[in-house]
């Protein structure tokens, strides 16, 4: 289940997706780059009325990231303006060259003509516009400047346009040599690339304030939104030491950088970072003309609260512990009841790793909608339901507090915390067994995605909440069968969730674990014992199970046996009680292998016991199955019969296909058992019927492959059709199964003393 805590990181930097760079302190220059774009900007307005609304509309588009992004070689901007306006492109590539190839006084001639601009009645550009706001400031910091550095500014243009002359000639030759079916594939490739990517904007020299605040604020947005299209970590890295490099007491770089070092979990530099962004700010005096005289006090409780988050993060607990409590002492030294709130919800997660509590979590969301804090009183509901599923409440009311906590989401627009909601009931439901509602559940979210595809940062379709109910449902599928299917999810998976991105580890368990019960069902248990270690790294717990799986498999009932035991230990001290009950049936399942069937009833029954208190039906059926099956092999089918009416139900409903299998083999077992004390018609009825449910169980096994399973099967059909005299049938399920015993020979165990 996915933690709802994640959100609670303080995060200075964004606000609405605003970064405030408030302390960089390079003012706006005029740079080659700059002067192409007034050549644009001039050149469409002496186009007027001949654009037509198309490509005017096209290149007004084009203009804002242009204007506010970092500067970009020339063939880069010529072939963005060429996607929009050919015609404007040409002429502005032939207006640069007659100023480059030119005389000083022409580059001069050309910013005392930008003034025209504003005069008149009727101006081409407004001065409060946003391209007149450019234009003002490059006419003032041409102004500025010294002869000396308007030579080097021509001379710089000189080169701008000179490398991009040189660049087109290496092209061409290169045309003459390559293919064109070739040429014609890297055309499409860079078509499809589209004209701005970030990987391609790369920050060649020192940023003003603009371009570094409309970096930081778009690297900021995407990594809080959709991380795989921001620049990759060691790119980004590089850019923010460039930008660094030129001002080192830039706070919000230091921020960025934390974040960036986060999403590879590098503990040394992202608290480096996290250090040093607080040290600016407090040095930089930012929060104090922003916030008076507690910008100081703030400034140092939210370093302090953010350290915990971040030693919590990485398992550091007790120096999370540490930290929290100064951030605690120094808001309550401030009456700061926002802080502590946020210091109370982190405390709960402390108390959490280490002990049981839910005081905590209950006082705090009384608190939080006390203060109007509605974002953390929802968190704080969320975090008590996800408590309140794992310690067995019932779903009805479960569902009830997630209502409650939808309505604060409605009511505040908190489209996040709504993702959020909706994957914690995907994962309540599939904790209780019910895969139906929870493949609703998790439809829905997807649905609500797909209505707002055109704006990426308002349907959140990048966070853990989409990465959560994306795992379920590929594992919903697998389960059910189609397996083509999960596959597709997970490549979806894996392109949407790369795998040095923060949330790949889902993806990568849930890949691992679907393919173990594919080796499994297939009899290549070698295969599935390679991928235990992959399990392991990812969850430590599903890892040891699986080894244990496997070992049962292979007939080392000992080792797993030893194996079972030390996992039930650690289950139970840590309180998962949903592996304690599987780890108890696997448990009985051992003791039917080694002919204990009577000592598997109490393990069954404390398993039973278990799965009734915590509200976990699929698993209490799956339980009263294996119960039944030990009535079975204890020679009492009538009373075997009788339970599985009872259980059968849930399992047809929202099982497994394999489950499903399995439930209706022992549903035939059983007839035939019972059948022995029947009259002869009632007999040749009772044997009838079974074989209609072990040709619905072979439906089920053969949907997953499942050849063990389906070898068992055609064994027991061929025998019953021998019974009732049915020779051609017996002769082909013979055939049938012969096949199946020479691919997967058996390993000495009686078919009867195998439930699954």
């Amino acid at each position: 289940m996915a933690s709802v805590h994640e959100s609670l990181y303080f995060n200075p930097m964004l606000t609405n997706g605003v970064v405030h760079a408030n302390v960089f302190g390079v003012r706006d220059w005029v740079t080659p780059h700059k002067m192409a774009l007034l050549v644009l900007l001039s050149e469409l307005g002496r186009a007027g009325a001949q654009l037509g609304l198309l490509e005017r509309r096209r290149l007004n588009r084009l203009l804002l990231p242009l204007l506010q992004g970092p500067d970009m070689a020339l063939s880069r901007l010529r072939k963005a303006i060429e996607e929009c306006c050919p015609h404007l492109a040409g002429s502005v590539h032939v207006r640069l060259k007659l100023m480059a190839e030119g005389e000083l006084k022409d580059m001069e001639q050309f910013f005392d003509d930008l003034s025209d601009s504003f005069s008149g009645t009727e101006p081409e550009v407004h001065k409060t516009s946003v391209v007149g706001l450019f234009l003002r400031h490059m006419i003032l910091a041409y102004n500025k400047l010294s002869f000396s550095q308007v030579y080097k500014l021509y001379t710089a243009l000189q080169q701008y346009f000179h490398k991009d002359e040189k660049k087109d000639g290496a092209d061409e030759s290169e045309m003459e040599l390559t293919n064109p079916e070739e040429l014609d594939g890297e055309m499409e490739k860079e078509e499809l690339d589209g004209p701005l990517r970030e990987e391609e904007i790369a920050c060649s020299g020192p940023l003003s304030q603009k371009q570094a605040e409309y970096f930081l604020s778009q690297q900021a947005s995407l990594l809080k939104n959709d991380e795989t299209k921001a620049l990759a970590p060691a790119s980004l890295q590089k850019e923010l030491n460039n930008l660094l490099k030129f001002n080192p007491d830039f706070a919000e770089a230091h921020y960025l950088s934390y974040l960036n070092s986060l999403r590879v979990q590098d503990v040394f530099s992202s608290t480096h970072s996290l250090l040093h962004y607080f040290d600016r700010l407090i040095l930089t005096g930012a929060e104090s003309k922003s916030n008076g005289d507690e910008g100081y006090g703030r400034s140092l409780r939210y370093a302090a609260l953010n350290l915990a988050a971040l030693h919590c993060r990485f398992g550091h607990y007790q120096q999370a512990e540490l930290a929290l409590q100064e951030a605690i002492r120094i808001a309550q030294e401030s009456n700061d009841h926002i802080c502590l709130q946020h210091c109370l919800s982190w405390l709960y997660i402390l108390e959490q790793k280490m002990f049981d509590s839910c005081v905590l979590l209950e006082h705090s969301v009384n608190k939080s909608l006390h203060f109007g804090l509605p974002y953390l009183a929802s968190l704080g509901i969320q975090s008590l339901v996800q408590q309140r599923a794992f310690a067995g409440k019932a779903a009805n009311k479960l569902m009830d507090a997630l209502k409650d906590s939808d309505l604060l989401h409605w009511k505040h627009s908190l489209s996040e915390l709504i993702d959020i909601s909706i994957a914690q009931k995907t994962a309540i439901w599939r904790l209780y067994g019910r895969s139906t509602m929870a493949l609703q559940q998790a439809q829905t979210l997807l649905s609500m995605n797909s209505l707002e595809a055109v704006n990426v940062g308002v349907q959140q379709n990048n966070t853990e909440s989409f990465a959560v109910v994306l795992c379920h449902l590929a594992e919903l599928h697998a389960e059910q069968g189609y397996f083509a299917a999960a596959s597709e999810i997970l490549k979806h998976l894996k392109e949407r969730f790369p795998p040095n991105s923060q949330h790949a580890q889902l993806w990568m368990l849930f890949d691992q674990k679907i393919q173990f019960e594919r080796a499994m069902n297939d009899g290549r248990y070698h295969v599935a014992d390679s991928l235990v270690a992959g399990i392991t790294a990812l969850n430590s717990i599903e890892g040891v199970y699986r080894k244990a799986i496997v070992l049962k498999a292979q007939n080392q009932m000992s080792e797993a046996h030893k194996l079972l035991q030390k996992l039930l230990i650690h289950c139970q001290k840590i309180k998962n009680t949903e592996m304690v009950i599987r780890v108890l049936l696997s448990t009985a399942e051992l003791y039917w292998r080694s002919s204990c069937h009577t000592i598997a009833l109490p393990v069954l029954l404390q398993a039973l016991a278990l799965a009734r208190e915590y509200s976990l039906q699929y698993l209490a059926s799956e339980t009263v199955l294996n119960l039944a099956f030990s009535q079975l092999i204890l020679g009492i089918p009538e009373q075997a019969l009788n339970i599985l009416h009872i259980a059968i139900e849930p399992v047809l409903a929202h099982g497994a296909v394999l489950d499903k299998g399995c439930a209706m083999f022992l549903v035939a077992k059983c007839q035939v058992a019972s059948a022995a004390s029947y009259s002869p018609q009632k007999k040749i009825e009772a044997l009838e019927s079974a074989i209609l449910n072990l040709n619905e169980a072979k439906t089920y096994f053969a949907k997953v492959d499942c050849k063990e399973q389906l070898r068992d099967v055609l064994y027991f059909q061929a025998r019953l059709f021998h019974t009732l005299g049915k020779t051609q049938e017996r002769n082909k399920c013979a055939m049938l199964f012969r096949q199946l015993h020479q691919e997967l020979p058996a390993h000495g165990v009686p078919l009867i003393n195998a439930f699954k």
